[in-house]
């Protein structure tokens, strides 16, 4: 966890609190240590953040400083928590640990009653850890990479039938169908747009090659293409 995340989940965790909370507790919630926890908040003292009390005794926020909460409600609460564990559970790990960090930071601005509910949902996605699945992630995040960074990729792709080609392709979006990933982008082998399923690819190489989003070959005209009619799969 950045050091950032850190420092506002603490304030956020003494928000709105009549009883110091312990250093101890903060450090297993945080996944630290002790000195680390007294290394933060001693940096937030000095910063200005009106935090009181001391190491072995607890800390709170001075009387009168406290931040009010997110206004969910707990319907809304429970889609930001399902869509978290679906994040982690189907996307890549860059994402997972994202959607992760940003739920604690949720949860530390919530009032106990909603922060009670968050943890009630019976809607699960369990993450399931093996070699595949590490593999899958890690290819989802290059994927991700490629296109937030306008990186070429070439691909190693086999398409429905098993037929094997390299492609050359400029990745556009990422698509989740439910149960399968979906990679948009224009095809420089077949000068058009092309879906490729993650799966089905052998090898994803990011070339040092940035691509530049014209009008016809943008985001918006491969939305547009699917909107037309179904796109080949390769």
């Amino acid at each position: 966890m950045r050091r950032a995340d850190r420092l506002f989940l603490i304030i956020h965790a003494l928000r709105g609190r009549r009883t110091a909370l312990q250093a101890r507790s903060l450090a297993q919630t945080l996944g630290v240590s002790l000195r680390t926890v007294y290394r933060d908040v001693a940096d937030l003292q000095l910063s200005g953040v009106p935090i009181e009390g001391e190491a072995g005794v607890g800390y709170v926020l001075r009387k009168g400083s406290d931040i009010p909460p997110l206004m969910f409600t707990a319907n809304e609460l429970e889609a930001l928590v399902v869509g978290s564990r679906f994040v982690r559970a189907f996307a890549g790990t860059q994402l997972a640990e994202s959607a992760q960090s940003a739920l604690l930071k949720i949860e530390a601005v919530l009032p106990p009653e909603l922060r009670e509910r968050a943890t009630r949902t019976r809607i699960f996605a369990p993450v399931w850890r093996d070699q595949h699945r590490e593999d899958f992630a890690a290819l989802i995040d290059r994927l991700h990479a490629a296109i937030l960074g306008n990186r070429v990729l070439r691909l190693e792709y086999r398409d429905e039938s098993g037929n094997a080609s390299t492609r050359e392709v400029e990745p556009l979006c990422l698509s989740f169908w439910g149960g399968k990933w979906t990679l948009g982008a224009w095809c420089r082998l077949r000068q058009d747009f092309r879906n490729f399923r993650p799966d089905r690819i052998a090898a994803c190489v990011p070339s040092d090659e940035v691509f530049v989003e014209t009008d016809e070959r943008n985001l918006a005209a491969y939305l547009s293409a699917v909107g037309v009619g179904k796109l080949d799969l390769g």
